[in-house]
């Protein structure tokens, strides 16, 4: 089977994990520092909670870390005043400085807020909040089927980090493309690396894999070379946290490594990122801030010390694939293959 049923096609549209509940008076998160061992929610009651919950990593990923922002401008609106708004907005645009669609959520956020009076500010801000989230499943959706298409039946995969339901509040972004290949009959395989430091392949990628039936075998970051050499790979599919006008994709660290070894195994290296993804105004990918994290989170595993007391260690959290080594760029608005500047802005810029 290659194509989606319509049955198949509408679960490509439901939340498959709740793990952002908007109460109108709080926003809960399901805390994924915490996954597999315990499922546990934090609830933020201001813009400041989110800004807060996405810096500690209560919450990641590029496409949730843009709806949770516009959940906590919504909640900066509450009391009717754009003033709260206007204060709450550099709070959560500091959180985390390398996903760019947060900087999206905020800029629509703020338009919305300066649409109307401040009679009707909180009911604008809630409904563009929940507009924001919608657009970003319905983006999820599309992007599965697209990137579905690409993939030869019976593909074994390796993808990276977490791109899935935990990163978007849909069923995610390359994890939704292997959703929507394994119900097709697409994907018999899939083999999600762990992703040193923060361990967001093996805690979350895998926990949502396994959850959804798909098969799957955890390998370590340094294995992927070995696989690609002595086993049949046919595609990488990551996500991205932020595209370049050049086509240039930031992602989590390794996925550059990775984008390396499957051109020198002649595998085709796929990403899939909603057009909020794609910034238009950084030129290329050495424009791209790289966050650089606690060394703490190198040096220890859930708090316990894995190197010499007082070691040195660096943490960036993510690194930049130049556009050369991208098969293609999987949107919401269609499929750029191969990867190029003038291709992705030609893409993003239709309606």
């Amino acid at each position: 089977m290659n194509k989606l049923t319509p049955a198949q096609a509408a679960a490509l549209r439901r939340d498959p994990i709740r793990h952002v509940v908007w109460r109108e008076d709080r926003l809960d998160v399901l805390d994924q520092r915490l996954l597999p061992r315990r499922v546990v929610y934090v609830s933020c009651r201001s813009a400041r909670d989110v800004a807060r919950a996405t810096a500690d990593m209560v919450l990641r990923g590029a496409p949730l870390i843009g709806c949770a922002a516009a959940y906590g401008m919504a909640l900066a609106a509450r009391r009717g005043r754009l003033s709260d708004v206007l204060r709450a907005e550099p709070v959560l645009r500091r959180a985390r400085p390398t996903a760019v669609n947060l900087m999206h959520a905020l800029d629509f956020m703020l338009d919305v807020a300066r649409s109307g009076p401040e009679s009707t500010l909180s009911a604008r801000m809630n409904e563009a909040a929940e507009r924001y989230r919608r657009d970003d499943v319905e983006a999820n959706a599309r992007m599965a089927e697209l990137g579905a298409a690409l993939l030869k039946p019976g593909s074994r995969v390796i993808t990276h980090c977490n791109a899935g339901a935990l990163a978007t509040a849909g069923i995610g972004t390359a994890v939704g493309v292997i959703r929507a290949g394994f119900l097709s009959g697409k994907i018999a395989h899939v083999y999600p690396c762990e992703t040193r430091p923060y361990l967001q392949g093996s805690r979350l990628t895998l926990w949502e894999l396994m959850k959804a039936g798909i098969p799957a075998t955890l390998i370590t970051d340094n294995m992927a070379a070995h696989l690609m050499k002595t086993e049949r790979i046919d595609a990488v599919i990551v996500g991205s946290d932020r595209i370049a006008a050049n086509a240039d994709v930031c992602n989590k660290i390794g996925t550059y490594g990775l984008a390396i070894l499957a051109r020198h195994h002649g595998i085709p290296f796929y990403v899939a990122a909603p057009s909020s993804t794609v910034d238009l105004r950084t030129p290329s990918g050495d424009r791209i801030p790289i966050e650089e994290r606690s060394a703490r989170e190198v040096v220890e595993v859930f708090g316990t010390p894995i190197a010499p007391k007082g070691a040195r260690a660096r943490h960036f959290a993510f690194d930049v694939t130049p556009h050369a080594l991208v098969t293609a760029i999987i949107t919401e608005r269609g499929v750029v293959s191969p990867a190029d500047g003038a291709a992705l802005k030609k893409i993003i810029s239709t309606r």
